[in-house]
């Protein structure tokens, strides 16, 4: 142990003199007497008698061990902690007496202590008493210093009694560690526990080396707080927890030694239920069923009779290469699934679907940069007159030439764009380079009736962008006469528009732009706002042209649809446009009903603007 000053006046060096423990009696009855001074110490310092009645009468637990670690002294103090008269503990080793050896990396590092290549070890050990209890204690061994030189190596051992201070940090975890409504482990036990598991299954030799999650939130448990209030939400919570743990305990009580499913609470009203060493799916599934129908049952909860229901994400995999934090993600991406599809039912997670997802999010994310990369490209498909067969305009239709998934149709990223309003800017550019393009055919075949463009145009770019203003700057720009320029809306946009979209229409279409209605017939189809709407082109959607495919077995119904909607706009002073024409036939039906003009297969894919040059160039025949 290393020197301790006792009381007395500081020398000229601002010291202050200090005596050190004195030997211990041996075993056998031998003592080593203390080397003399050659001079009387101070009348102030402290004989050896004083040092053995402290270390005897000291109210810390300590014991005098010899380079061995047999315990030579061990004073009443330890005895207590220990349950052990002083003089039993003599002899004894003091690494079985504080449980040292139990540990494979502390028992190293004692045995450094006592060979003299450590200074000192301090740890927490659990010592067993002789009467078969417990303490905890706080364990310190260092090395005395000896008067004598050549003097046997002691060694000082005190272990204090940290139970109280250990049950109060145990009782603060417990309550840092728990959700106080509930009383399940929260989200941050959760988590220990969940990385604990997929250790424990990664590396053992037992168990079924797998794990199991059901992620699950209360539908509509919003509205339970917002109108009954914060009260009887927390009891709602409170139930839930209760035939949660009952459907976990029951689900685990049926396999022979199977260790009890973890049910915690992870914040407002989602819970999670973890089954380490899971059989595989259809366990998982079963349970993710009872708790559904555990939770389906009425909840009776101080006068209030309340239904829930509740929608789960099931994730089950092997641990190995599984981490926390990956499988709380597609535990969260399957609940989402589970909301989309419809509520109150449980989705077991898809590796394809959740490519799927991952690929959206990876467009999503790149779309803006992807305009600046110039990855966006135009294609244009024939608007072909039924009467002539002439191309009187073409569809812009935009490609997205992606680095890694190749070349997109419009499906794949308009919605994404659209969603993350990327389709402001995006959408400029595919009006700007249409108008450009327009204006360089016109300018190419000057003797000809020039044809239109139209290009499509989503209603968040009338909201979140000046298109009117934008449409008059890039006509100007290009040089492109505002009568060759047609405007697509869908009819779900155009048919409820109003206040500032219903203005912008009207401010395009006093400027000469055409605006048309793209996929005519799948929405509101309100025929009353076509009198007020300044529309001038009408585009059925295909699936009113499918049922004239076969002349052997007609659909009448969509043919007569189709006649009284062509004759209703041409009432109204509209064009038509019939989308998806594949065949001959289906053209010649609809040019006697009296549709103006066809776009489809039947006379172009989508094609490169020096293949609608071509077109220009034959003389616009299609078909």
């Amino acid at each position: 142990m290393r020197e301790r000053a006792v009381s007395g006046h500081p020398d000229s060096t601002g010291r202050t003199p200090g005596a050190t423990l004195p030997s211990v009696t041996e075993r056998e009855g031998t003592t080593k007497e203390s080397a003399r001074a050659p001079h009387p110490p101070p009348c102030d310092a402290a004989s050896p008698g004083d040092y053995r009645a402290a270390f005897h009468t000291a109210g810390l637990p300590m014991a005098v061990l010899n380079g061995d670690g047999l315990v030579l002294a061990a004073n009443a103090a330890l005895g207590e902690l220990v349950g052990a008269a002083p003089g039993e503990l003599i002899a004894a080793d003091a690494a079985d007496l504080t449980g040292l050896c139990a540990d494979a990396r502390l028992w190293a590092a004692y045995r450094e202590v006592l060979g003299g290549r450590r200074d000192r070890l301090s740890c927490t050990r659990r010592l067993t008493r002789s009467d078969g209890g417990a303490v905890w204690a706080q364990v310190t061994v260092e090395p005395v210093a000896e008067p004598l030189p050549g003097a046997a190596r002691r060694l000082l051992l005190a272990a204090e009694d940290i139970s109280d201070r250990r049950d109060l940090l145990a009782r603060v975890r417990h309550l840092q560690m728990h959700d106080p409504v509930t009383l399940l482990p929260n989200r941050t036990l959760f988590f220990e526990r969940l990385t604990a598991a997929l250790e424990a299954a990664s590396y053992a030799r037992s168990g079924t080396g797998r794990i199991g999650l059901c992620y699950l939130d209360l539908d509509g448990f919003k509205a339970v707080n917002d109108t009954l209030g914060h009260r009887v939400g927390d009891r709602l919570l409170t139930a839930v927890a209760r035939r949660l743990t009952a459907c976990a305990e029951r689900a685990a009580g049926r396999g022979p030694g199977r260790a009890g499913h973890l049910v915690a609470r992870l914040g407002g009203d989602e819970f999670a239920v973890l089954v380490a060493d899971s059989t595989g799916t259809d366990q998982l599934a079963e349970l993710a069923q009872s708790v559904l129908d555990a939770l389906q049952r009425p909840f009776d909860l101080a006068g209030q009779r309340l239904s829930v229901s509740a929608s789960i994400g099931v994730v089950e995999r092997a641990a190995g290469g599984t981490t926390a934090t990956g499988l709380m993600q597609a535990a969260d991406t399957t609940l989402y699934w589970a909301k989309e599809d419809g509520k109150a039912r449980w989705t077991l997670f898809d590796p394809e679907r959740n490519a799927h997802r991952m690929t959206r999010q990876a467009l999503s994310s790149t779309l803006r940069p992807a305009v600046d990369r110039g990855e966006f490209t135009l294609e244009y498909q024939p608007l072909v007159g039924l009467g002539d067969g002439r191309a009187q305009g073409v569809e812009a239709l935009v490609r997205w030439r992606h680095p890694q998934f190749g070349v997109l149709a419009p499906n794949r990223f308009i919605a994404l764009a659209e969603e993350n309003g990327a389709i402001v800017e995006l959408g400029r550019w595919v009006l700007t380079r249409a108008c450009s393009q327009a204006r360089a055919w016109q300018l190419a075949h000057p003797g000809d009736q020039p044809l239109f463009v139209s290009v499509n145009v989503a209603v968040r770019q009338v909201w979140d962008s000046d298109l009117v203003a934008d449409v008059a700057a890039i006509l100007a720009e290009t040089g492109l006469p505002p009568r060759l320029l047609q405007l697509e809306l869908t009819e779900s946009a155009v048919m409820g528009s109003a206040g500032r979209p219903l203005q912008a229409l009207q401010a395009l279409s006093d400027m000469g732009v055409r605006i048309a209605i793209d996929d005519f017939g799948t929405g509101y189809s309100n025929l009353a706002y076509l009198s007020r709407l300044p529309v001038s082109v009408l585009k059925l959607d295909g699936s009113f042209v499918h049922g004239f495919r076969s002349q052997e077995h007609p659909n009448p119904a969509d043919e007569m649809i189709v006649e009284a909607l062509v004759a209703l706009a041409h009432r109204l002073g509209l064009t038509v446009t019939a989308e998806c024409v594949e065949s001959a036939e289906q053209a010649e039906r609809l040019r006697r009903i009296g549709c103006d003009t066809g776009q489809g297969w039947l006379y172009s894919r989508p094609v490169a603007p020096d293949r609608v040059a071509a077109l220009l160039d034959a003389g616009r025949a299609c078909g």
